[in-house]
């Protein structure tokens, strides 16, 4: 399958610019214009479709950048490594989240036991 830059985007649930942008950032390639057009193979969708999952576990583009090159090295331990730290940031945040979660279930608790007075949601948001 070859495609241009269209379609490669849209294989992989991206806009035009952003396949650019990867491009620009060096995490995918460029192919050379045949015939006055670019064509992109399945290996194109296949790394597009990489760099959209691995953002979506949370790594930056630069992380993604290190875990294509650790590929093509065969790293393992590194993106195993990679991988633990990211875990980490992960429950990290959730921990955040859920303690963010138990606050404001706590404040609408308290919104709802009473009409009377300044709303306890509003008051603790207005500091």
């Amino acid at each position: 399958m070859m495609t241009t830059i269209g379609g490669l985007a849209e294989a992989g649930g991206v806009g035009v610019e952003t396949v650019r942008y990867y491009q620009r950032r060096g995490l995918m390639e460029t192919p050379a214009r045949g015939s006055g057009v670019r064509r992109y193979g399945m290996e194109d969708v296949r790394r597009l479709r990489f760099i959209r999952q691995a953002q979506a576990a949370g790594f930056s583009l630069d992380e993604i950048a290190e875990l294509i090159a650790l590929d093509a090295g065969r790293d393992r331990a590194r993106a195993r490594e990679l991988a633990r730290e990211k875990i980490g940031a992960l429950d990290a945040k959730i921990a955040e989240l859920a303690a963010a979660r138990g606050a404001l279930q706590k404040l609408a608790r308290e919104c709802a036991a009473s009409d009377e007075g300044p709303c306890p949601i509003i008051a603790a948001f207005a500091g």
